[in-house]
């Protein structure tokens, strides 16, 4: 998993509430258990018009925000289905960080397994982190996981809680398997160990 230290970017607004998992990475594409090729799949039903032409009006095919690495999103972002592929899908897009008053819990657990870090804001922060982000091309957000603190270009600095394994896991790159690995050499003693003293076994 890569490492999240800091990004930034330009965000891009999606001033939606209740995304769900079905709104970022409909059911058609849940047929592969790769984690790359989804962004071809993300937020394909108002991304694509029926024809399979880009849809304009929608806030990731604007030229500002096609390499927005920062999503500014409505209340209860990826509720519905507890589907995995939802963060993969943002991360084969390219999106670091999603940042929103609340999350579902499944989605926002898995965010954090996949390298994408989800910040909680007040509807008050939010509000002004979209401000910022309608700016487009004009705005940057500074998202710093160490100072645990999202910067915008007119000098608002707005700090954000984070649980410290969490940081941590997200600091280093770590997943499930990374921290299995961090435990090799105590895996290898035991295993050791366990064959001298239960050679049957």
């Amino acid at each position: 998993m890569d490492k999240f230290t800091q990004v930034t970017s330009v965000a891009a607004p999606l001033e939606i509430v209740n995304i769900d998992t079905d709104m970022i990475i409909p059911k058609q594409f849940l047929k592969t258990i790769k984690r790359t090729g989804l962004s071809r799949g993300l937020f394909a039903e108002l991304r694509f018009n029926e024809d399979g032409s880009e849809n304009p009006e929608f806030v990731l095919n604007k030229p500002a925000y096609r390499k927005a690495e920062i999503l500014v999103a409505g209340d209860n972002f990826g509720c519905g289905s507890s589907r995995e592929h939802a963060p993969w899908a943002l991360l084969d897009h390219g999106i670091r960080c999603v940042i929103s008053t609340s999350f579902a819990d499944i989605f926002y657990n898995n965010c954090f397994k996949n390298g994408i870090l989800p910040i909680r804001v007040t509807p008050e922060e939010l509000e002004l982190l979209l401000e910022n982000a309608r700016r487009g091309e004009n705005a940057r957000l500074t998202v710093d996981l160490e100072a645990q603190t999202i910067s915008a270009s007119d000098g608002e600095v707005i700090a954000f809680d984070i649980d410290p394994f969490r940081k941590h896991c997200l600091l280093n790159g770590l997943d499930d398997i990374g921290l299995t690995m961090e435990k090799t050499g105590e895996i290898e003693h035991y295993e050791e160990r366990n064959a001298g003293e239960r050679p049957w076994v």
